[in-house]
């Protein structure tokens, strides 16, 4: 995978505005696949960041990359804690939550939609998705918006911005190290 495309996928939970990002890698070998996660971890986690496969084949991946003080933080919130527990997990723990999630990317045919809790999606439009898929659904963005419109489109203009300079930045030659934001 190159840093273009890393960067271009991972940007805002680079730059701290955000707990995740979820994005597709595909690749040939599993284990060099597994050697550049590794390798990408060593470089990112004293930045306080920690890249997951969440899903694993052959030939793709379903990547993670992850704020973990942050992600605790957001599990800790009332409201996602509620709609955790009734989507069905157990644990409200970082643990706990990561391992149920990749339970059920892997095992369960539908696409978990409560992905959104741990990508900095706000809880009422993840309730919203659940509850009403594309019914009275505000706008679209990164995510469909059941709640508040305007911070939410603020938000997507303010990722947008983010990873149009983050892109400029790594092609003046500014490093993924110092493009992540220590936590």
């Amino acid at each position: 995978m190159s840093e273009q495309s890393f960067i271009r996928n991972t940007a805002p939970t680079l730059a701290g505005l955000k707990t995740g990002s979820l994005f597709p890698f595909r690749y040939e070998s599993r284990t060099e696949a597994l050697r550049e996660l590794r390798s990408l971890n060593r470089r990112l986690t004293p930045k306080g960041l920690r890249l997951l496969p969440l899903r694993m084949t052959d030939t793709f991946a379903m990547l993670y990359l992850y704020r973990p003080a942050r992600l605790r933080e957001d599990l800790r919130d009332r409201e996602t804690a509620c709609l955790l527990r009734e989507a069905g997990y157990r644990a409200c723990d970082e643990t706990g939550c990561l391992c149920e999630l990749c339970r059920r990317l892997n095992e369960e045919a539908d696409f978990p939609h409560e992905i959104g809790l741990f990508l900095s999606y706000p809880p009422e439009d993840v309730r919203g998705f659940m509850e009403h898929r594309d019914e009275g659904c505000k706008c679209v963005g990164c995510w469909k918006v059941y709640g508040d419109e305007q911070a939410a489109k603020r938000r997507f203009a303010q990722y947008e911005r983010c990873t149009k300079s983050y892109l400029w930045q790594h092609a003046q030659g500014r490093s993924l190290e110092r493009l992540a934001v220590n936590s």
